[in-house]
């Protein structure tokens, strides 16, 4: 056997954890200590691990995550009123299944976003596709879509997600185009995808802020019932700015 041919064979494949593990074990002249099911086995395993790893880095990456979060960084101090076992459970993404939304509230700077962006790392971890928009950001890129006849283009990449999130919902006053834009998405995924709503304001405010009675009623409908709320509480996490930081996201945990 011309091990250079085989690892030259592997790599053209694209059998990309086989050709390093197989390369690995070369090197460290490891190879005839394998029985033959043995590294067949050991390949199979580096290849399979390789081809999830970077099936995740690419749904990682088609999310579009304001912040590079986890959930073991997510600060649960007793005082910010945010349950650790109820995370745990949400970070499992079991929602995701049965399709349950998740309401994150609370004041600015809490950390709402670093939470739903730590959930939405889980689940791309678990094979789920995600999109992550800032909510103001959304629409008026739908708007523009509208104007350049690429809005249905955008909307079916939003109905193709497993989980949206949508950070800083009510940040204004909607208006009468965007109420629209919110029923169709949240009609078209009702039932079908998981949504995380992160909002500085409470649940009970966001029938105002929507503002039209009938689309208000039909939007809080499909969203509120039977949704996971966390409502977080306590000062801005960025005015605790420790005196040495590895990354700006320890400043929002």
């Amino acid at each position: 056997m011309n091990n250079s041919d085989t690892l030259d064979k592997l790599r053209s494949l694209k059998l990309y954890g086989m050709f390093h593990a197989f390369k690995t074990n070369l090197e460290k002249g490891s190879i005839e200590g394998y029985t033959p099911d043995q590294l067949l086995g050991e390949l199979v395993d580096a290849e399979y691990e390789d081809r999830m790893n970077r099936k995740i880095n690419r749904l990682v990456d088609g999310a579009k995550f304001r912040y590079k979060a986890s959930v073991e960084q997510i600060n649960f101090n007793k005082d910010r009123n945010i349950d650790r076992n109820q995370i745990l459970r949400l970070a499992e993404c079991a929602f995701i299944e049965t399709q349950d939304n998740i309401l994150i509230t609370g004041p600015t700077g809490i950390g709402k976003s670093y939470i739903a962006s730590a959930i939405g790392h889980q689940a791309c971890a678990k094979g789920h596709r995600v999109i992550y928009w800032s909510t103001p950001k959304l629409f008026a890129k739908l708007k523009l879509a509208k104007a350049d006849n690429s809005y249905f283009k955008e909307m079916a990449k939003i109905v193709r997600a497993e989980l949206l999130i949508l950070d800083d919902f009510g940040l204004y006053p909607l208006d009468s185009q965007t109420r629209l834009m919110l029923m169709e998405i949240v009609e078209d995924l009702h039932g079908k995808t998981s949504m995380i709503f992160t909002s500085q304001l409470p649940v009970s405010a966001w029938f105002e802020m929507i503002g039209e009675k009938t689309i208000a009623d039909a939007v809080l409908d499909r969203i509120v019932h039977d949704a996971h709320r966390i409502e977080a509480v306590g000062e801005s996490m960025r005015k605790v700015r420790p005196k040495k930081i590895d990354s700006l996201e320890s400043i929002y945990q």
